[in-house]
């Protein structure tokens, strides 16, 4: 099955803001586009069947059949989750889409119920900086909707290295965050992991109704932030928060 499955975003305003973003903090949209192309030209050079452009829309088709098809909630999981909340979450089926490093936190939970939480998480939207979290995760086959942006290219070379010398990397989507088209790449809109997981899930066709979002804090840093500098994340949460103002989920 080699049809390219299309992920839109469900709204222009969420691409529109990328352009904003760039402004903003005066980033060139070429080096966007460098590392997009980058990461596309990477992925595509490998022998790894699952992550050939035809297997990456398979892998779509998939994601869309868990998260879309059925009813289910599913929980965002924002980097300022606390265990107490994903263990209150497995008392009813709700599924789990982990931005970036705040998988980490299903690693912290007793181990009687971390298994449980881990054949939860659907997939996880990384920009490749969350550490160990996001690692964890490479290990254990999670499909991760991988993302490229001006600046991060060397984080996620390290972290293809990582998954390609796995016995079963994990499958994979790309993501951009340009204003044109990337023929294997997709750009569901939205700026930080977080919001941009919530525009994925939209994109892909979830309701907003079906979506939580667990550990969304826009006023603090949240602990499972992979965090170099708090003054100019807190800029970028205020940025997330027009984001999901746009959206109109409630967090």
């Amino acid at each position: 099955m080699s049809m390219e499955i299309d992920i839109l975003p469900s709204d222009d305003r969420l691409i529109k803001i990328q352009d904003e973003v760039r402004i903003f903090f005066d980033w060139d949209l070429k080096s966007d586009i460098e590392s997009a192309n980058q990461l596309l030209a990477t992925v595509e050079n490998t022998s790894i069947d699952s992550w050939t452009r035809p297997q990456r829309s398979v892998t779509v088709a998939n994601l869309r059949r868990r998260l879309v098809l059925r009813e289910t909630k599913i929980a965002v999981l924002g980097a300022a989750i606390e265990e107490s909340e994903i263990i209150s979450m497995l008392e009813n089926p709700t599924l789990f889409v982990a931005a970036d490093g705040a998988v980490g936190v299903l690693s912290k939970l007793p181990e009687s119920v971390s298994e449980r939480a881990w054949s939860r998480l659907v997939c996880i939207v990384s920009d490749a900086d969350g550490g160990s979290g996001t690692i964890e995760a490479v290990k254990r086959g999670i499909p991760i909707i991988l993302h490229a942006h001006g600046d991060n290219e060397s984080s996620w070379r390290n972290l293809l290295g990582i998954a390609l010398n796995m016995q079963n990397p994990p499958r994979i989507v790309l993501t951009h965050q340009t204003p044109e088209k990337i023929t294997g790449m997709y750009n569901p809109g939205g700026f930080t992991d977080g919001d941009r997981a919530i525009c994925f899930l939209l994109a892909l066709g979830v309701p907003n109704d079906r979506i939580l979002l667990l550990g969304t804090r826009t006023d603090v840093v949240g602990k499972w932030s992979g965090v170099t500098n708090p003054e100019e994340k807190l800029i970028k949460l205020q940025w997330m928060a027009k984001i999901i103002a746009i959206i109109g989920i409630k967090y």
